[in-house]
């Protein structure tokens, strides 16, 4: 006879006796049983600015588990607690988005301690400011390393534990907004092009560093912005997002949708504490985009302004200036 028991998400012990029929004692057998019915939620490069109110929105707002997920342990741990004494429980993992071990290590996890995933939001990012002393040639390989390569690694190694329904949301920027930050008409066409690939995409980026190296990036028509390397990055994740959502309407696991999302100019360190939003208002929009309700027909594939506006990505207009 199995003793009544709850079910919670991840481990727990399960105890039941077995009655022997030629022996006087019981025996006792204790089975670590994985539970694989609660959803997961995973934001990276959340434990501080947007991505920690996003896991905060979420630990509210969410059916499930929600990790946050951070480089640092100790600063991953410490935003945990920040949570914690708020009334909220998200789970914890490292995850450096720029070491693939560490994405192969957390997947993993994932797939061990949940066996699938059902929200992911791409939020880990880098800014070099304006003014910064590095060269732009540095600036642009090291932004496109974790804004781009990073993005599609994390991608690549969560995908394939999306469920069905699952919801998948990659940050992107006003300065992502391709009529917007890419003067080059020829080049705004191979970007917006319907059937552009990854490996075409890839490519995309490669010229564009070569073109830095050699100085010709203005006259090449890319964004002559003094945040280069960041507006580059985020027109890639945003073309790369495109890409995907393609991918997903294809895929056997029933409506799995991406969206990216522009959330704000925002208060936090990576501009510098110059935007106007809150990080709570900040972490609206993907929160939105993260719960969309099953089957939803619309908003698919498609860029997200701050203000939950659809948004014509490659022609504009944009609602606002940030």
């Amino acid at each position: 006879n199995w003793p009544r028991h709850c079910y919670f998400p991840g481990h727990y012990t399960l105890a039941f006796e077995l009655e022997g029929s030629s022996c006087n004692s019981s025996l006792l057998i204790r089975v670590r049983v994985l539970i694989m019915t609660g959803k997961v939620a995973v934001v990276t490069g959340s434990n501080k600015g947007i991505g920690l109110a996003t896991v905060k929105s979420l630990c509210s707002k969410f059916d499930g588990s929600v990790y946050l997920t951070a480089r640092d342990v100790g600063r991953g741990l410490e935003a945990v607690e920040k949570l914690k004494k708020e009334g909220l429980n998200p789970l914890f993992h490292q995850l450096d988005i720029d070491d693939q071990k560490s994405i192969d290590d957390f997947a993993a996890h994932i797939k061990k301690e949940h066996g699938g995933l059902d929200v992911l939001i791409n939020n880990a990012v880098v800014l070099f400011m304006p003014g910064a002393p590095e060269p732009l040639e540095l600036q642009v390989v090291e932004t496109l390393k974790t804004n781009y390569y990073a993005l599609k690694n994390v991608c690549n190694a969560l995908f394939p534990l999306l469920r069905p329904h699952a919801r998948v949301v990659t940050l992107s920027s006003s300065a992502g907004h391709l009529k917007r930050m890419v003067p080059g008409e020829e080049l705004r066409k191979k970007i917006a092009d319907p059937d552009l690939t990854e490996e075409k995409l890839d490519q995309l980026m490669q010229d564009f560093v070569r073109d830095v190296k050699d100085g010709s990036y203005k006259e090449k028509g890319w964004p002559t912005v003094p945040y280069t390397a960041y507006a580059v990055s985020k027109v890639a994740a945003s073309a790369l997002t495109r890409i995907q959502h393609q991918r997903f309407l294809k895929d056997p696991r029933e409506d799995i949708v991406i969206n990216h999302v522009h959330p704000g100019y925002v208060d936090t360190d990576l501009v510098g504490h110059q935007g106007p939003l809150t990080t709570d208002q900040g972490a609206e929009a993907p929160v939105y985009a993260a719960l969309l309700p099953a089957n939803c027909k619309s908003p698919r594939g498609d860029f997200i302004w701050h203000t939950k506006e659809i948004v014509d990505w490659v022609n504009g207009p944009c609602p606002s200036a940030w």
